[in-house]
């Protein structure tokens, strides 16, 4: 919480103001913020100033993983946080290469798994690196990213959290997630929690001990119609102490978080925050 509430500090203090053409407003902005995640001693960094929704974050990363490109489907596992960019943002709705409703189009997890190789067929990213782990193989490329300039066309959005590198050291596994934008009162809450998730989830199927996670951020920012609710409601709220998030430990390869692993998989535990805040989404 304290990494997290400096941060917010620091945008209010010292961010510039900044027009973004895609949502129309402007965003109090700096640049460069790096937050660490000990997720081996279960230091879970979930959001004690406000409630958070942790299980729709979770399930968003649980989509990505298996490689989910409709709406449906994360809605399926818990989370809307899709429905907005599948079926609200004019420009895709305008896209040739959308398919339908609900569709996001070849955007996170398709990239994850199924990567189009120019001379045909497909790279499935993460099956490779769970194979590597589980194996005790570092090769030092083992990179799950989300960034493909030549696909950014046939997708809702371009990635935010768009890398992550996977780093093993004896049998402890490490994690560095890379995020090129940030939206810091909503989205930095869903952030922190997948890249913890992501490392602990990683960790326990390919039979490793999770070490610490590094969540590097470039562009973090308040939009203008959120940035009253950050100075005057969150950032006056005392924190509480980290909860304890649980992983159900039958989770033990990829084929199980690809086919039976629900919400009900994870609890969280000592969870005591304040009252919601509401803050506006921009699409």
């Amino acid at each position: 919480m304290k990494q997290y509430l400096d941060l917010c500090q620091r945008i209010v203090d010292e961010g510039v103001w900044v027009e973004n053409e895609r949502t129309g407003k402007r965003c109090l902005t700096v640049i460069n913020a790096e937050l660490n995640y000990n997720v081996g001693n279960n230091e879970f960094p979930l959001i004690t100033t406000r409630k958070s929704y942790w299980k729709s974050a979770i399930a968003e990363i649980i989509g990505y993983l298996r490689g989910y490109d409709n709406a449906d489907d994360f809605r399926r596992l818990g989370t809307k946080t899709w429905d907005a960019n599948a079926n609200e943002n004019q420009a895709w709705l305008d896209n040739p290469h959308r398919k339908g409703i609900d569709d996001m189009g070849r955007v996170y997890g398709v990239q994850g798994r199924a990567w189009a190789k120019p001379d045909g067929g497909h790279v499935d990213q993460f099956k490779k690196i769970v194979d590597n782990l589980s194996r005790g193989i570092d090769d030092r490329g083992e990179i799950l990213s989300f960034y493909n300039p030549g696909e950014f066309h046939m997708g809702c959005l371009r990635p935010c959290m768009h890398t992550h590198n996977f780093s093993l050291l004896g049998d402890t596994l490490y994690l560095t997630s890379y995020q090129r934008s940030c939206d810091v009162p909503l989205g930095l809450n869903f952030n922190q929690i997948q890249v913890y998730v992501l490392l602990a989830l990683v960790a326990q199927i390919t039979g490793l001990k999770a070490g610490m996670a590094y969540h590097k951020i470039v562009n973090a920012h308040i939009y203008e119609d959120q940035l009253d609710l950050m100075k005057n409601v969150q950032l006056k709220r005392e924190p509480f102490a980290a909860p304890k998030l649980q992983i159900n430990p039958e989770i033990k390869s990829l084929k199980d978080l690809e086919t039976w692993v629900t919400m009900d998989d994870f609890s969280v535990e000592g969870y005591q925050h304040h009252e919601p805040i509401q803050y506006p989404f921009s699409v």
